[in-house]
Parts: C-alpha cells; sequence; structure tokens
C-alpha cells in the first residue's frame, strides 16, 4: 500500500463568524464546492465562506486525524493557530489574503 501524502487540512470563516474545519487534496477546488452549495450541509446555509488556515502535505490518515483534533479545540485555540500558523508537528501553511497573512 502506497503513502499518499498529499492532503490538507483547512479552516474556513463563514458568512455568520463561525468556524469550518475540513480536509481535501485540492483545497481551492474545495472552498469553490462549498461557495457554491456543494460543500458540507454545514457551510450551504452559512455562506460564502473564505479559507483562513491550510496545513498541507498530510496522508488521508493524518489529515483525517488532525481535523478530527482541530475540530475538539475551543474557538480560541483555533484562532490561535489561524493566526500563528503554527500547528502542532510542524505542518503548516500561511495563507495571504488581502495583502496581509493570516
Amino acid at each position: 500500500m502506497s503513502v499518499d501524502p498529499h492532503w490538507s487540512v483547512y479552516i474556513l470563516r463563514c458568512r455568520d463568524g463561525s468556524l469550518y474545519t475540513g480536509i481535501a487534496k485540492d483545497v481551492p477546488a474545495r472552498v469553490s464546492q462549498h461557495n457554491q452549495g456543494r460543500g458540507a450541509a454545514y457551510t450551504r446555509t452559512r455562506l460564502p465562506v473564505r479559507l483562513l488556515y491550510q496545513e498541507d502535505n498530510l496522508t488521508h490518515s493524518e489529515a483525517l486525524v488532525r481535523e478530527a483534533v482541530i475540530k475538539k479545540m475551543p474557538r480560541g485555540k483555533k484562532k490561535e493557530i489561524i493566526q500563528k500558523g503554527s500547528p502542532a508537528g510542524g505542518l503548516k501553511r500561511r495563507i495571504k489574503l488581502d495583502n496581509r497573512l493570516v
């Protein structure tokens, strides 16, 4: 069995200010799906969504575990990793939005 380290974990901000965490191989395409109302049921009534954070180069299993860890975090901790861009394990990608890093 081969390991495919091409998965990412991402955090979105919804229109109502809530945060949504998910996994995908192609995050920009997945965010587009969310914004077209074809993403998760949670985001469909909270459009538009905006990508705030992304961790790359994970296997599918690693992405699922990291997603579960982030989903269990209190909102303050999620905001902290978004701002710092420093998840556990050092796997990170800071996203540039509106000419500033978040």
